[in-house]
C-alpha cells in the first residue's frame, strides 16, 4: 500500500518502531514537526534560536540525517507521516528577514559558520565539482552544506546550533553590556577614532550600521575586546575622565571565556576578537596566537580570495584580517623566540591595496560627520598598516636568515668564519631594510605634523611603525655581535661590527628620547612593549661584550639614561613599565660581570681601534692583511667606521661592503650627550614637552 494511503495509526506505529522509544504509549508522546523545536535554524526558519537536546542512540541519528536536507523528505520516506505531511512547509524567510549586509557573506553569517575544505581531505575537489550548486553557490549533502567560492575552493557550512556551546552568546553579550553600561557608545567612538585607523580589522560602516539598527547578534568577545582597548583612553576623554571607569578585568574574563566558545564555530568575528585581545598592553599569549593561526586556516584566510563569490567588501576585510594575523604571528615569533606558524609556501594572500579598505555599506551617522582631519588620519592609518606589513616581511626574513635552527647549525659549522658568513647573508636584507625606510611616505614620518590648530593635536600612531624598524635593525645586528669572538675575530672586523652596532643603539635610543605626547598616547601595536625592551637588551649585550672598561662604562651610562627616559614616558604609556622591569632584570645579571681591563692595558686606542703592533711607531701599517694602510684616527665618528673600511676583504671570500649606518635624517642630528658618556639625566627631557 503506498505511504499516502496508509492509516494514520499504522504510520505512527511504524515511526514508533523506527525510533525505538523506551516509553509505553509512544503515539501520545510523539510531537509533530510544528510542535518540535526548530531544526532548521541555520536556514532562517526561526527568529529566536533555541537549544535542542538530542538523545543518544538511533533517535539522534534520525534527526541528524534529516536536518541538512535542502527540502522535505520524499513521500515514501519512513520519516514522513500524515501528521507532518499536513504541516505546510514554512516559507524561507532568509531574503525577507535577514536583509542585512551579512546575509551573503561567507565568514560573518548570523547563524552559520564555515570550514575550509582542503585539497587532501576525504572530500576531493573533483568529486565536489560534480555536485549541483544553487543560486547561492550552495549544495546540501548528507554531512552538511557545501559552498563554492570559485572553481577550485570550497567550504563546508554548519549551523551554529551544532556547536556544544551554542546559546551562550546572548548571556555573554548581556554580561558585557552590563559592565560598560551606559558608556558603550562612547567607548565604541573612542575605538574607531583611536585604534581602528592604524589597525583596520573591522568593517567600520557595517559594524556601526548594525549597532544603529539595534542588532543583537554581535560576537561577545569582539565587543568586549573593543571595549577593553578603548578603556585605555578613558582618562583622555573629557566626557568620561571624571566618571567611574568600567571594570576591564571583568570584561577580560568574559571575553576569554566567550572567545574559547566562539572558536568552536569560527567566523571572521572570532579572528577579530582574538587579534584585539592580543593588543591588550599586558597580553603576551603565544598560545592564543597559534590558535588564531589555526582558526584563520579553517576560515581560508591564507588563500587568495580575489575571485571568490563573496561580497567585494568581505574580500577586503578578509585580506586585512589575514595580514593582521601575519603581522601578529611574525612579531610574536620574534618577541617569544619561537618558530613562526605561517610559511611563504602556503601563504597566497595578495598584497594590500587602497581598494581593500573600501566600505560597501550604507553611510552611518558617524561616517557622515567625520571631520577632514579624521578622514586624513584614517588614510594615514591605512598607509601605516600597509607599511607595517612590508616591514614585517623584512623582519621575518631576518629571523629566518639568522635565528632558525638550520641557520644556527650553519653558523656553528662555520666556526671562526661564522661572522663572515653572517655578514654575507646580512647584506641583502640590510639593503631591503634601508630601501624600505627610504621609501616611507611622508605621512608616516615621525616629523609629520598632527597639529589641528594652535591648541589641539591628534594622536599619532606612527611610533609603533618606526619602533618596529629599529627592532628589526637591532635583531640583525644582535646576531652579528653574538658571533664575535675577541680571541679569534680579526680586531679590525671586531671594531667595524661593534661601531655599526653602537650607531644603531644610539639612533634607537634617540628615537625613544624624542617621542612626544601625541606619540606616546596613541595606539601601540602589541609587540611594542617588547620592542622597547629589545633596545635595552641590545645595549646590555654591547655592555657585556665590550672589550674594555671605558666602552662598558659608556653603555652602562646610556642604559641608565634609557631607563630614566622609559620611566618618564610610562606616565603617558603605561605599558613601558614592562620595559623598565626588564632593564632592571638585565642589570641584575650584569652585576656578575667581571670588571674589564682598560683600553690602554689591552693595547687599544681611545677611539676603540687596536694599535698596530706589526711595525712599532707606524700608523700606516694595518695589523691585518687586506686593509688599506691608514691610521685609526681617520675613523668617521658619524658612520662608525671609515669610508675606506666599507670594502673589507680579510683574505679569500666575498667582500664585506659594510652597512648603511647614516643617522635618520627625520630625527635630526644627535645631541652631544648621545655620543659621549652622560653625567646627568636632565638632558634627555627634550621631546616630551
Amino acid at each position: 500500500m503506498p505511504p499516502a494511503a496508509r492509516p494514520h495509526k499504522q504510520l505512527l506505529q511504524e515511526k514508533d518502531n523506527l525510533i525505538k522509544l523506551k516509553t509505553i504509549g509512544a503515539v501520545a508522546n510523539i510531537r509533530t514537526r510544528r510542535e518540535r523545536p526548530c531544526m532548521q535554524l541555520f536556514r532562517g526558519y526561526c527568529d529566536v534560536p533555541r537549544k535542542r537536546k538530542l538523545d543518544l542512540g538511533e533517535k539522534s541519528n534520525v534527526v541528524m540525517k534529516k536536518r541538512p536536507a535542502a527540502s522535505d523528505p520524499p513521500a515514501d520516506s519512513p520519516q514522513n507521516s500524515s501528521t507532518t505531511a499536513k504541516t505546510t512547509k514554512p516559507p524561507r524567510p532568509v531574503e525577507q528577514k535577514d536583509t542585512s549586509i551579512l546575509a551573503e557573506t561567507l565568514g560573518l553569517q548570523r547563524r552559520r559558520y564555515c570550514r575550509y575544505v582542503g585539497r587532501t581531505t576525504a572530500l576531493d575537489p573533483t568529486l565536489i565539482g560534480l555536485t549541483h550548486f544553487d543560486m547561492r553557490n550552495e549544495s546540501t549533502f548528507d554531512l552538511g552544506t557545501l559552498r563554492k567560492v570559485n572553481e577550485h575552493e570550497y567550504f563546508t557550512v554548519y549551523p551554529d546550533e551544532d556547536a556544544q556551546t551554542y546559546g551562550d552568546d546572548a548571556e555573554a553579550l548581556n554580561a558585557v553590556e552590563q559592565v560598560v553600561s551606559p558608556y558603550g557608545p562612547a567607548l565604541i567612538d573612542i575605538y574607531f577614532r583611536t585604534i581602528h585607523p592604524s589597525f583596520p580589522i573591522i568593517q567600520e560602516q557595517v559594524f556601526l550600521d548594525r549597532l544603529r539598527n539595534h542588532d543583537r547578534n554581535f560576537n561577545p568577545p569582539l565587543l568586549a575586546g573593543m571595549y577593553i582597548l578603548a578603556l585605555n583612553w578613558w582618562a583622555q576623554d573629557p566626557k568620561l575622565a571624571s566618571l567611574p571607569k568600567p571594570d576591564s578585568k571583568r570584561l577580560e574574563e568574559i571575553a576569554s571565556r566567550s572567545l574559547a566558545s566562539a572558536m568552536q564555530r569560527p567566523k571572521l568575528s572570532t579572528m577579530q576578537a582574538g587579534l584585539l585581545m592580543l593588543q591588550r598592553p599586558d597580553a603576551d599569549s603565544w598560545s592564543l596566537t597559534t590558535q588564531l593561526v589555526a582558526v584563520g586556516q579553517e576560515l581560508g584566510l591564507h588563500l587568495d580570495c580575489s575571485d571568490w563569490a563573496i561580497p567585494v567588501w568581505e574580500r577586503g576585510l578578509r585580506k586585512r584580517i589575514a595580514w593582521a594575523l601575519y603581522i601578529q604571528d611574525k612579531w610574536s615569533s620574534l618577541v617569544h623566540g619561537r618558530p613562526s606558524h605561517i610559511f611563504a609556501a602556503n601563504w597566497a594572500v595578495k598584497p594590500m591595496t587602497d581598494d581593500d579598505f573600501a566600505e560597501d555599506a550604507p553611510v552611518t551617522t558617524r561616517s557622515a560627520h567625520k571631520t577632514e582631519e579624521e578622514a586624513t588620519e584614517t588614510a594615514r592609518g591605512q598607509t601605516i598598516f600597509m607599511q607595517m606589513i612590508s616591514l614585517t616581511a623584512i623582519m621575518a626574513e631576518v629571523v629566518d636568515t639568522f635565528y632558525t635552527q638550520s641557520a644556527i647549525r650553519d653558523f656553528d659549522a662555520a666556526g671562526p668564519h661564522a661572522t663572515r658568513l653572517i655578514l654575507e647573508r646580512a647584506k641583502p636584507v640590510q639593503i631591503k631594510l634601508k630601501d624600505w625606510f627610504a621609501a616611507l611616505p611622508h605621512s608616516t614620518r615621525m616629523a609629520s605634523s598632527n597639529l589641528i590648530d594652535n591648541t589641539t593635536t591628534l594622536l599619532s600612531p606612527t611610533g609603533y611603525l618606526h619602533l618596529g624598524y629599529f627592532a628589526t635593525e637591532i635583531t640583525l645586528h644582535r646576531r652579528i655581535i653574538q658571533s664575535l669572538r675577541p680571541a679569534s675575530t680579526d680586531p679590525y672586523l671586531l671594531h667595524i661590527c661593534r661601531a655599526a652596532a653602537k650607531t644603531r643603539l644610539i639612533s634607537a635610543m634617540d628615537f625613544v628620547n624624542r617621542l612626544r605626547p601625541e606619540h606616546l598616547r596613541a595606539f601601540w601595536y602589541s609587540a611594542s612593549k617588547i620592542n622597547f625592551t629589545l633596545i635595552g637588551t641590545f645595549g646590555s649585550l654591547l655592555w657585556a661584550t665590550a672589550p674594555g672598561q671605558e666602552e662598558a662604562d659608556f653603555y652602562r651610562t646610556r642604559l641608565l639614561e634609557y631607563r630614566w627616559t622609559l620611566s618618564v614616558s610610562s606616565e603617558r604609556a603605561g605599558f613601558l613599565d614592562y620595559a623598565v622591569q626588564m632593564l632592571d632584570a638585565s642589570r641584575g645579571m650584569l652585576a656578575n660581570l667581571v670588571e674589564k681591563p682598560s683600553l690602554t692595558q689591552k693595547g687599544v686606542s681611545s677611539a676603540g681601534v687596536p694599535v698596530p703592533v706589526s711595525v712599532a711607531g707606524s700608523r700606516g701599517r694595518a695589523a691585518v692583511d687586506g686593509l688599506p694602510r691608514r691610521g685609526h684616527m681617520e675613523m668617521d665618528s658619524r658612520d662608525g667606521y671609515a669610508p675606506h673600511l666599507r670594502t673589507y676583504t680579510p683574505g679569500p671570500g666575498p667582500a664585506f661592503e659594510g652597512f648603511a649606518s647614516e643617522l635618520l635624517d627625520q630625527y635630526g642630528e644627535p645631541e652631544p650627550h648621545l655620543i659621549s658618556p652622560i653625567t646627568t639625566h636632565s638632558s634627555v627631557d627634550d621631546g616630551f614637552e
